[in-house]
């Protein structure tokens, strides 16, 4: 997978449109006013996926207080998306993308090994994207723990 994407900050963040868990339409075009962080985790309802999905919920308030929107994206479908919400009362945005499609566009797919056959899997990582639709920040393997303050603190920090 030597061809794979991979985003530069300053760049244009790539347009998508995903359903989220309630089947409704997310486009990134539509969202005005507002920064985005959009993360990619690989599963819902595994143990660093939960952690990483509960800390961004709370601090959703925060975020709130800084014109910023949270996102994440796998490419479990709707129905997983919508019980993982449910079982652990998220707030965060979770977006469905079961052919993969976005997560090309970001980069973020690899090439793992799993019982002898390689599958496509998501390396979890995070981009915050501006209100101008502007990357500002593009990080690649990330560690779920602490990460969500992390995001915050960079939010923060952003002009």
């Amino acid at each position: 997978m030597s061809s794979q994407v991979v985003l530069q900050v300053g760049s244009e963040a790539p347009h998508f449109e995903l359903a989220d868990a309630d089947m409704h339409m997310f486009s990134l075009g539509e969202q005005h006013g507002k920064h985005i962080v959009l993360y990619f985790y690989p599963k819902d309802d595994t143990p660093g996926c939960t952690m990483e999905a509960n800390e961004f919920s709370d601090q959703e308030e925060e975020f709130a207080k800084h014109d910023t929107i949270v996102v994440g994206i796998s490419r479990d479908d709707c129905i997983s998306h919508a019980s993982f919400r449910d079982k652990y009362g998220l707030s965060v945005q979770l977006l469905a993308d079961p052919e993969g499609h976005v997560c090309k566009k970001y980069g973020v797919l690899y090439e793992k090994e799993v019982d002898g056959h390689k599958k496509l899997a998501i390396q979890r990582s995070t981009f915050i994207i501006d209100k101008q639709r502007k990357l500002r920040h593009v990080m690649y393997g990330v560690h779920a723990h602490g990460h969500p303050q992390e995001i915050l603190k960079l939010i923060k920090e952003m002009k």
